[in-house]
């Protein structure tokens, strides 16, 4: 009987104890793939399972079923987990990147032994430390197993029973609150590797058919293209940047008129520049996404007609390079668009709301795109703009506006918005302002760029706005509200393809109309031009879109 106590003491027997170490254990190999946040997340996601160890349970054999299913769970995050790590530390690549799924798509099983037998050495950390995680997650289960011999008398086993309980399962309760609140948030839900994984297998197949889909789509327009024989008006050399940003509301630009500084850069350049520094006052998107509205930019506002044109399809039959320089990590674009383009150069690995890949970064590849010896550059930059998360879209200190009580805080006191509403304005305001930096530091690479005898053209526009307590308390994408639809729009030349309307700044323009005013700064033209959608020319005739909020005036 005292071999078996010793064999069972209260270190190998308690529960909560081992609840403490698999935790611990799924923790630290958990580390390394993930920023707090994320780690967060997965643990928020992994936990519930691993509580049924603080639960009371006699038999052995559910003891021993209790074991396998936490050790199986548990296993699958810590795979997981060693998977992602792998990724992030070899390619600073999320697993669903767009590096990390376009790799996999298109590579076959040879090339995967053959990627294995080269890069097995990189892999062999991870592989061990998921090892060792798995022996010390075997070694605790195994623990769980025996059930523990009570040594103390019946009486005391009797009156510390019902405290021990209600401790148990108040936090077990807490727990499962907590897990359930994450299980019914889908973006934290897919984070879960048995729906990721599975999701992500499906993402790889489904790229490899838009491939074959979208590769025929792009002969097929290029052929189009070079049927419509697109001529040049204009002689010599030519370069026109468009700048594409995601989710900037203008009514947050202090160029339109905000009452904080956010764009004092751009107010600089405005007064240097004079009247060739169009700022456009009534921008409109006709989308609250980034794809819809992107579709609708390139394809002249019509992508499901019968025989869609893309505009940079018809800028390479014309004799333009082009290059794409992205800070997106979106396959969709990539196919859609990005694809038509001479060069690709894509700055971020890691998709959606978790991209912290600094728009700034995206100066060096715009510079060295400016300097290529080719007479005709369209080159396209897509930035992350004010994309939430806001916090990632500026440096750390850099924002100036939560400190202290403005004129914009007290109107969103007034107004009734809650403080992690206006916590996020703030937020959102200093995103802008350094998005400031980046677009005047753009133009200004254009306006130094060698050849200053050349045309050039710079083009900035947002795909969509953004909701952030303009018109409802609500933070993000919003085609509820009008303030999804209200974008900013520049455009600077530094000699005009034609005199310019006088009322140009004050027409209204719509994104799903860019292709035209790109064709007018391209000086394409083509049979089947509409001179009547491009807003700089004096044939140009607004007509209102059809957007699902009603818009008072898009005059305004």
């Amino acid at each position: 009987m005292r071999a078996i106590r010793d064999r069972q003491s209260p270190f190998r027997s308690s529960d909560l104890l081992a609840f403490a170490m698999v935790f611990t254990i799924v923790l630290c190999t958990l580390i390394p793939a993930h920023d707090l946040r994320r780690l967060t997340q997965i643990m928020v996601l992994a936990l519930p399972p691993m509580c049924l160890l603080l639960w009371r349970i006699e038999a052995q054999r559910m003891r021993r079923l209790r074991a396998l299913f936490v050790g199986l769970w548990a296993g699958i995050f810590m795979v997981d987990g060693a998977v992602r790590a792998y990724l992030t530390r070899t390619y600073q690549a999320s697993a669903d990147s767009a590096l990390v799924l376009s790799a996999v798509a298109n590579t076959g099983a040879g090339e995967s032994i053959e990627y294995l037998s080269m890069y097995w050495p990189a892999m062999l950390p991870w592989a061990a430390v998921l090892l060792a995680g798995c022996l010390a997650l075997a070694w605790v289960l195994r623990r769980t197993i025996v059930v523990p011999v009570r040594t103390e008398e019946p009486r005391a086993i009797e009156a510390t029973r019902p405290r021990l309980r209600r401790w148990s399962v108040l936090l077990l309760c807490a727990v499962l609150f907590i897990g359930a609140i994450a299980y019914a948030l889908k973006p934290w839900r897919r984070l879960h590797p048995l729906i990721f994984w599975p999701d992500w297998l499906a993402s790889v197949q489904e790229l490899r058919n838009e491939w074959a889909d979208q590769d025929e789509l792009r002969l097929r327009t290029f052929e189009r293209a070079e049927s419509l024989r697109p001529t040049l008006l204009s002689e010599g050399p030519s370069t026109v940047v468009v700048v594409i940003s995601d989710s900037v509301n203008r009514d947050n630009l202090g160029l339109y008129g905000y009452a904080r500084a956010t764009t004092p850069r751009l107010e600089r350049l405005r007064d240097e520049l004079g009247d060739s520094f169009l700022v456009l006052r009534h921008a409109w998107s006709v989308d609250a996404g980034t794809l819809a509205s992107l579709r609708n930019l390139f394809w002249f506002g019509a992508p499901s007609a019968p025989e869609p044109m893309h505009v940079l399809a018809l800028a390479r039959a014309a004799g333009y390079h082009i290059t794409w320089i992205s800070n997106h990590d979106d396959i969709a674009i990539d196919q859609s668009h990005a694809a038509f383009a001479d060069r690709i150069e894509r700055l971020s690995r890691t998709r959606g709301r978790a991209n912290r890949s600094a728009d700034i970064d995206t100066l060096k590849p715009l510079q060295i795109a400016l300097a290529d010896p080719q007479p005709r550059k369209l080159i396209i930059v897509h930035l992350m703009g004010a994309h939430p998360h806001y916090s990632f879209r500026y440096p750390k200190g850099g924002n100036p506006f939560d400190d202290g009580f403005d004129v914009v805080e007290r109107e969103l006191e007034q107004e009734g918005r809650p403080f992690w509403l206006q916590m996020l304005r703030d937020e959102y305001d200093a995103a802008l302002l350094h998005h400031d930096t980046v677009l005047a530091e753009s133009l200004e690479l254009l306006r130094e760029a060698p050849g200053s005898d050349d045309y050039r053209a710079w083009l900035y526009l947002s795909d969509h706005g953004q909701e952030v307590g303009h018109d409802a308390n609500h933070a993000g994408h919003s085609s509820h509200t009008v303030a999804g639809f209200r974008i900013p729009a520049i455009v600077w030349q530094n000699q005009v393809r034609s005199t310019l309307p006088v009322d140009v700044t004050r027409r209204p323009f719509r994104v799903d109309w860019t292709g035209w005013t790109l064709a007018h700064l391209l000086d394409i033209r083509w049979q089947g031009y509409d001179p009547g959608r491009d807003v700089l020319d004096g044939a140009y005739r607004w007509t209102n879109p059809q957007l699902p909020v009603s818009v008072a005036s898009f005059e305004s």
